[in-house]
C-alpha cells in the first residue's frame, strides 16, 4: 500500500502545541526482554551490554509494532536488531530482539553484525542493511561480509539474504537502504555508499547487483553522509532523491534508469538546499521529510522540479533530534524517531540515551 501524498493543512505552531498529547513510546538506554537474569549478569559482566552505548537510529512501524535498528557503534550493543510495541504499558519500552537472540551474535559470522537501516516493502517484507562492521566509533572490527537480510515481519522468517561484498571496496560505507517494486513486481534494493559517490542496485530475483557511479557534481563536497529516499507519483513515476550532508544541492534520478544501470545524463539537479539537510524519510508517496543539521524543526516538501515552498510540520522537544520518519500505515499516521544522540556522540548521555517515538501528523489521505 502507498500512502498518496499527505496534506498538511493545520498550522505550523498547532503541531508543535499538539505533539504534547500525541501517544508516545519512551525509553532510556536499552531494556531487553532477556532470557533470565543470569543471561543478563553474563552480558553486562563480559562488557557485551553496555546500556549507554545503545541508540536507535531508524525505525519502522507494522501495525502495532517498531522495529529499530541499534547500530554496533561501541561495544556493548547485544542486539542490533529489536522492536518495541504500541501495546505495552508503563513508561519504559523493552526492547524485544527481532527476530530472536540466536540471529544477534557477533562471533557467528552468519549472524546480525550491525543493522544500520531497515525499510519496510508492501508485502510486509522487511529489508535490513548489516555493515557487517562493529564499533564503528571506536575500534572498527569487521565480523562479516556486507549484506541485506529480508525478514517476513509476519513470520520473522528470513526469506533472502543479499551479499554485498562483490559490490564493494575497502573504502566503502554503505549508510541507507530502499526497496521498490518494478512495474513487473520484481523487487530492486538501492543502497547508498558516501565513501564511493555510487548508488548499489540489486535485482533481488535475478540474484545479481551492481554499481552506479553518480556524477562529480553530487558530491562537490566531501563525502560524508549520502542521504537516499525513494518518492512515488503516479504512473509508477518513481524517482531516487539524493544528496551529500556537506553539498550545496539536493539531485534525483528516475529508478527506471538505476535499474538499467546508467546513470549518466540522467541526473536532475533539483536546487540549492540552503544549509547541511538531514533527509528524514517520505510518507511512502511524494512527500519527504527532512530536517538541518542540529535544528529540531522538520519540514515536508512535496517533491517537485525544484527545492523549495517546503512547510514546517514538526518540532522536536529539547535536546532531542530526529533521526527517521516513519508512516503509519494502518492508523493513517505518519511518526518521528528522536533522542538526544548528539550527546551519545559526545559521550555525555549519563545511564543512556534518551529515546521518544512520537506522533508527528495524526491524519493523512
Amino acid at each position: 500500500m502507498i500512502l498518496k501524498g499527505i496534506v498538511v493543512a493545520i498550522l505550523a505552531s498547532l503541531y508543535v502545541d499538539a505533539q504534547n498529547s500525541c501517544e508516545l513510546i519512551e525509553w532510556t538506554g536499552g531494556q531487553f526482554d532477556w532470557p533470565n537474569a543470569a543471561t543478563k549478569s553474563i552480558y553486562r559482566s563480559s562488557g557485551r551490554y553496555i546500556p549507554k552505548n545503545i541508540i536507535a537510529t531508524r525505525g519502522q512501524i507494522f501495525k502495532d509494532e517498531v522495529f529499530l535498528a541499534l547500530p554496533r557503534y561501541k561495544p556493548g550493543v547485544p542486539v542490533t536488531l529489536a522492536k518495541v510495541s504500541f501495546k505495552q504499558k508503563g513508561c519504559e519500552a523493552v526492547l524485544l530482539p527481532f527476530p530472536c537472540w540466536s540471529v544477534q551474535d557477533e562471533s557467528d559470522t552468519t549472524a546480525l553484525q550491525n543493522v544500520v537501516d531497515l525499510y519496510l516493502d508492501e508485502n510486509s517484507i522487511l529489508w535490513v542493511l548489516d555493515i557487517g562492521v562493529v564499533n564503528t566509533l571506536t575500534n572498527p572490527i569487521r565480523r562479516g561480509p556486507p549484506k541485506v537480510l529480508a525478514i517476513n515481519v509476519l513470520t520473522g522468517k528470513k526469506v533472502k539474504t543479499l551479499d554485498l561484498s562483490g559490490l564493494v571496496c575497502q573504502a566503502s560505507r554503505l549508510q541507507y537502504l530502499v526497496v521498490e517494486y518494478a512495474p513487473d513486481g520484481k523487487p530492486y534494493v538501492y543502497v547508498s555508499d558516501a565513501a564511493t559517490r555510487s548508488i548499489l542496485v540489486f535485482d533481488v530475483a535475478g540474484n545479481r547487483g551492481y554499481r552506479v557511479v553518480l556524477p562529480r557534481a553530487v558530491a562537490s563536497s566531501r563525502r560524508d553522509v549520502l542521504y537516499i529516499a525513494l518518492i512515488h507519483k503516479a504512473g509508477f513515476q518513481n524517482y531516487l532523491v539524493m544528496t551529500y550532508l556537506s553539498g550545496s544541492k539536493i539531485f534525483q534520478i528516475r529508478t527506471e534508469f538505476l535499474r538499467s544501470g546508467c546513470a549518466d545524463g540522467k541526473i536532475q539537479d533539483l536546487g540549492s538546499k540552503g544549509g547541511k539537510l538531514v533527509i528524514l524519510g517520505t510518507d511512502l508517496g511524494s512527500g519527504l521529510f527532512f530536517r538541518y543539521e542540529g535544528k529540531p524543526e522538520i519540514y515536508r516538501w512535496e517533491v517537485g522540479s525544484l527545492f523549495k515552498d517546503y512547510e514546517l510540520v514538526y518540532k522536536s522537544p529539547e535536546c532531542y533530534l530526529a533521526t527517521h520518519v516513519m508512516p503509519d500505515v494502518s492508523r493513517h499516521r505518519v511518526r518521528v524517531l528522536e533522542s538526544n544522540f548528539p550527546d551519545f556522540i559526545q559521550e555525555t548521555v549519563g545511564c543512556g540515551v534518551s529515546h521518544r517515538v512520537s506522533l508527528m501528523i495524526s491524519s493523512v489521505n
